[in-house]
């Protein structure tokens, strides 16, 4: 039998409606242990370089009240390296950061970036923190991460959600057969893969089936669902959702 399928749930945009009206609420924290009692296995919260939706003070609250592993997404920068070490979560994924992007626009380049990332993924597993890199599912950036010493990795799921979202059916199908084949280099390798990023519950279904993932994030998705069905509710759904997809995977 196929192990668990692990849920870490993202409540950046929880803070992200807080913070367009100021105040405390709602409260990501609040969000986040709701989402534990739902059935996340895990939080996870990007604390941006700009700050727009969740601050420092979420991150160290965020740490010190939740019972389950805290995954803290950041941009290889010397501050965030800091910032983690100071907090230190389970978990760090590295992630490429821009100004202008709304959200996470696709997967680091670990080979371009590979001088910048060696630093930081050396000094968060020296303070024993799980170090992720987030990457598109090509084999030169898989084989990059192993070389950088990073033991898990995030595949970028963005270019595959869209092109089902919009229907285009071709594309869908190229992008999958690369998350597929990319689960399964990265397994050989020696790394432990997730996914995440755009997954709503059919994605999040299908690829539930690859036996080689061990955790999905999901955020905006789940938190936008929540605003009609409860987070609750949108918890236990997606992970209905997951434990289908894990139940079709072969003995």
């Amino acid at each position: 039998m196929a192990r668990k399928l692990r849920l870490g749930v993202n409540v950046d945009h929880v803070a992200t409606i807080r913070n367009a009206r100021g105040g405390r609420h709602p409260d990501p924290v609040r969000a986040a242990k709701l989402a534990i009692a739902a059935g996340a296995d895990g939080i996870t919260a990007h604390l941006r370089e700009d700050r727009r939706h969740i601050r420092d003070d979420d991150m160290a609250r965020l740490k010190a009240e939740i019972d389950k592993p805290l995954n803290f997404e950041m941009a290889a920068t010397n501050d965030m390296v800091a910032a983690a070490l100071a907090i230190r979560p389970h978990a760090v994924c590295i992630v490429p950061e821009k100004r202008t992007e709304r959200t996470t626009e696709g997967g680091l380049d670990a080979v371009k970036h590979q001088a910048q990332l060696a630093p930081a993924v050396h000094d968060l597993k020296h303070a024993g923190i799980r170090v992720s890199l987030f990457i598109a599912p090509h084999p030169a950036q898989i084989e990059a991460a192993v070389a950088l010493g990073a033991p898990v990795i995030e595949l970028h799921t963005g270019a595959w959600c869209d092109a089902l979202s919009e229907r285009r059916t071709t594309e869908a199908a190229a992008e999958w057969e690369m998350l597929r084949v990319g689960a399964l280099l990265a397994q050989g390798l020696g790394l432990e893969v997730h996914a995440g990023h755009g997954l709503d519950y059919a994605s999040a279904e299908t690829i539930a089936a690859l036996p080689q993932i061990m955790e999905l994030n999901i955020g905006h998705f789940l938190i936008g669902e929540a605003v009609f069905e409860g987070l609750d509710a949108t918890i236990k759904m997606m992970r209905a959702a997951m434990d289908r997809g894990r139940a079709k995977v072969k003995a």
